[in-house]
C-alpha cells in the first residue's frame, strides 16, 4: 500500500507580503476609501470644503423630506458609514462605495455644470471596485503571515 505525500507550499514571510505590489495597492486603496468617505462625511456637517447642497440635484430635493442641507446630513453619516465599512471589511465595503458612487454619479449628470466632476467620481468607482477586488486576495493576509 503506497502512502500519500502531501505537500505545502510555505507561507510567504511578512516581508515578502508586504513588499508585494498588489498588496500595497490593496492598503493604499484601503486607506484612501477608509479615509476620504470619512472625512467627507463629516464636511458634510460643516460645509467646509464646499457648499454641499448646491450639488443635490434638483428632482433629488424634491423627493426628500426637509431641505437640502437636512439631505447632506443624512448623506455625511452614510459616507462615514462606508468608510468605517471599508476600513473593517474592504470586501464588502469597496462594493458599497462603488455603489454609493454611482449613485452620486447619477445626482452629479442630472445638475448641469457638474459632468467633470461625475466623470472624476467615475474614476473613484472604478477604484472602488479594484479595492474590493483586490481585498477578495489580500484581506487578511497581513495578520495571517
Amino acid at each position: 500500500m503506497a502512502s500519500a505525500t502531501t505537500t505545502t507550499t510555505p507561507a510567504p514571510s511578512r516581508r515578502a507580503v508586504l513588499t508585494d505590489p498588489g498588496y500595497q495597492a490593496f492598503v493604499i486603496l484601503r486607506t484612501g476609501f477608509t479615509v476620504a468617505p470619512i472625512l467627507f462625511g463629516l464636511d458634510k456637517f460643516a460645509n467646509l470644503l464646499v457648499d454641499w447642497p448646491a450639488y443635490l440635484a434638483p428632482w433629488i430635493n424634491d423627493i426628500v423630506p426637509g431641505s437640502a442641507q437636512a439631505a447632506m446630513y443624512a448623506v455625511g453619516v452614510i459616507e462615514i458609514v462606508a468608510g468605517v465599512v471599508v476600513g473593517l471589511a474592504p470586501r464588502f465595503g469597496g462594493w458599497l462605495v462603488a455603489a454609493w458612487l454611482g449613485g452620486i454619479i447619477v445626482n452629479l449628470l442630472s445638475v448641469p455644470g457638474y459632468y467633470d466632476i461625475a466623470l472624476r467620481d467615475f474614476g473613484l468607482l472604478l477604484g472602488a471596485v479594484a479595492l474590493a477586488r483586490l481585498a477578495q486576495r489580500y484581506h487578511g493576509k497581513r495578520q495571517q503571515h
